[in-house]
Formats: structure tokens, sequence, C-alpha cells
């Protein structure tokens, strides 16, 4: 609605020669698009790396087909019109933002990159006077909307199911390493080593307020410190372990949380109702954290639950005898 107030174009304005410039460039993205997935997937997911190489090929004969359609219409000058051009269009998400996404999501992004194409097909060759334009419009449509299946004849191909577990397994074993693992020991740490000094506070001054203050330099100062920890002591070249950057946010926030959990409820003035909250907020990080272990760490729960409930009882013990005493 405020396209005139801006200077990008409106796509019910677009002439159809600006529509078919529109679709080339359109298909010259994608195509460089799907190849940059199968360079980023190739070292480890070389049968899904192929499979986009084959749907960048597929983008390459639909810019053939347009441009050829476009030559015959108006000659060989294609004007200058992309996608960031035209007002309320789709756009493509940068490629650095997919670097980190799992190989699911990367599916999950060609999946609407092809649904948001058919639709734009669909919608130019109903915009289309010319006969010859709008049956090659409408063939594409179809051919994106029906790229599912192509998909499918690539995975056939490239990516029989024994393969696509094996990569699924090591997209999960990565994501474990890389995140669950230390975000895991940072909840651990978080969780169970302030328990001592938050309640040691709490019951030696039974002052939220101070405790309140314990609470936050502990969360923050263990955060900061596993944080440093995780991203210095490994590089993840050797153990495969993914960025030092990745584990050391995913610990230093875990950590940090861990801590905060049982150190906010001390921002209400009544010691025992806070002191109360806090010891529930403990028993259900314990519980997080026997969870996590379970589902991904694959320990059994039982053993699990008496690892976690013991360590927390033995420390949450020591710190209320300390602050007692």
């Amino acid at each position: 609605m405020f396209a005139g107030f801006t200077s990008r174009r409106r796509f019910s304005d677009l002439s159809e020669q600006e529509v078919l410039a529109l679709a080339i460039s359109s298909e010259e993205d994608d195509a460089r698009i799907y190849r940059q997935y199968g360079e980023m997937l190739r070292k480890e997911y070389p049968a899904s790396a192929q499979i986009f190489d084959g749907m960048a090929q597929e983008e390459d004969e639909h810019r053939r087909r347009l441009i050829e359609q476009h030559r015959q219409r108006f000659g060989d000058v294609i004007p200058l019109i992309r996608r960031e051009h035209v007002a309320g269009f789709y756009a493509r998400k940068p490629i650095w933002l997919t670097q980190n996404l799992s190989l699911d999501t990367i599916r999950g992004e060609a999946e609407a990159m092809e649904r948001d194409a058919g639709n734009f097909y669909t919608l130019a060759a109903q915009r289309s006077s010319d006969a010859a334009t709008r049956k090659l419009l409408g063939d594409l449509a179809a051919a994106e909307q029906g790229h599912e299946k192509k998909a499918a004849e690539l995975t056939a191909t490239h990516l029989p199911e024994d393969a696509k577990e094996e990569e699924d397994r090591k997209a999960k074993r990565q994501f474990i390493l890389t995140w669950v693992q230390p975000g895991l020991a940072g909840l651990m740490d978080g969780s169970v080593s302030t328990l001592a000094p938050i309640f040691a506070t709490a019951f030696a001054t039974h002052d939220p307020h101070t405790t309140l203050l314990v609470g936050l330099a502990a969360s923050v100062g263990a955060g900061i410190s596993m944080g440093f920890t995780e991203a210095a002591h490994d590089d993840g070249v050797i153990s495969g372990r993914g960025s030092p950057i990745k584990r050391g946010i995913a610990s230093g926030v875990m950590t940090t949380l861990g801590g905060l959990g049982h150190a906010l409820p001390y921002l209400i003035p009544d010691f025992w109702t806070a002191t109360t909250i806090a010891m529930i907020v403990v028993f259900l990080e314990l519980w997080a954290i026997t969870w996590i272990q379970n589902r991904f760490m694959e320990t059994p729960f039982l053993r699990a639950a008496f690892q976690v409930v013991l360590g927390g009882a033995l420390v949450f013990a020591a710190g209320v005898l300390i602050g007692a005493g």
C-alpha cells in the first residue's frame, strides 16, 4: 500500500516484458542458491548435495526457456529487475543465514522456494495476453509445483533410504555435539553449582535482596566462565564437535539460565515464599536435566535421575548447612 512512496514497483504495474525479466532473474538466483546448498552439504551429506545439483539444473532449463521466449517477443535486451525491486514479492533468505541450519530445515527451505515460484508463475500466467507466453508461464508453474515429484525422483536416484538414514544420523549427531552436549553441561553446572552459594546466602541472611544479588553474580559469572572455557578448550577441528563459538554460546547461556532459575524467585520480598518457589524451580531444573540426558544422550532415565538428584541434593544440603551454621 506504500509502494508509491518507495523505489519498489508493484507487481500489478509491471509490463509483460518486466514479468519475464523478473522470472529470468528469479530462476538465476534460485539456481545459485541450490548450487550453494549443494556445496555446503557436499562434504558431510554428498547424496543430498547431488539432489540440489539436480534441482539447480532444472532451474537453469527454466531460465533458458524464459530467455528464449523473451528473445522471440522483446529481443535480446532483458530489463534489469529482481525480486527486491518489487513490493510485496517473495524474498529469499541470504545464503549465509542458512549455513547453520539443519539438513531437514534446508530441505524445507527448498520446498518453500518451489512453492513460492509456482505461485508466482500462476499469477504471471494470468496476467499474460500472449498465448505462447501464457503457455510457458503455466508450464513453469506446473513444473515448480511438481518439483516435489522431481525431488522425489532425484532422491530415489541419489538418496536411497539407507543413505538418507545415514545423513540424518550424522545431522543428529552433529546437533548433539555442537548444541545439546555443551548446553547440557552448562545447564547442569549452572543449576547445581549455584545451589550452594544461593541457598547458603539465603539461610545465612534471610534477606531476599542479598540472596538475589549473590544469585545473579554467581549465575552470570558461571555463564561467562563456562562459555569461554567451552569455546577455548576445543576448536572442533579434530573432535568434530563443531564451531567453538556455537558451543561456547550454548554452554554459557544455559549455565546462566540454570543459575537464574532459582535466583530470580528472590525478587519476591517474602523470604519463605521466595525460598519455596526457588526449591520448586530447582526440582524442575533437575527434572529437565534428567529428561535431556534421557532424550538426547540416551542415558537410562532412572540412572540419569539418580545421578542428577543425588548431586543436586548434596550441593543443596551443603548450601543450607553452611548458611544455617
